[in-house]
């Protein structure tokens, strides 16, 4: 082989890294803090910020707006995913602060899915996050 033509070796599934949010949603996000309703609008007014769902899902005061919030973050963080190139397999490490929005969602779903008794959809969430990044606890916590 010339070194004109170089071998690349990948190993294992390719690393998913999801774009930063902006300056401005950081900001409001900052200054929303735990307020529910400052939250819901910056939902809003950005409907696809995982972070604002994910902090929703996470102070919502029952299982089931808690699993309601999380399964849109959820779900818009799967489009988020695809549109950067995850193709159904590979890492979305929680050491990404841009991939955090996505993993609370997830992580989210899964304590309001067993808090509901909805053990098969809690387990699928839980082999999913470690699927996704075997060291999702030390960084999300349980």
């Amino acid at each position: 082989m010339s070194q004109d033509h170089p071998v690349t070796i990948t190993r294992g599934d390719p690393e998913t890294v999801l774009s930063p949010i902006s300056v401005e949603q950081r900001h409001r996000l900052s200054q929303a803090g735990n307020d529910e309703e400052a939250l819901k609008a910056i939902a809003a007014d950005w409907p696809t910020l995982l972070e604002a769902w994910a902090q929703l899902a996470e102070l919502a005061s029952d299982p089931v707006t808690s699993y309601a919030f999380a399964r849109v973050g959820y779900h818009r963080g799967l489009d988020q995913l695809r549109q950067s190139g995850w193709r159904g397999s590979g890492a979305v490490k929680a050491t990404h602060e841009s991939n955090l929005g996505f993993l609370r969602s997830l992580n989210a779903l899964r304590k309001a899915a067993e808090a509901i008794g909805e053990e098969v959809e809690a387990k699928r969430c839980e082999l999913f996050l470690y699927q996704l990044d075997a060291k999702w606890s030390d960084v999300l916590g349980n």
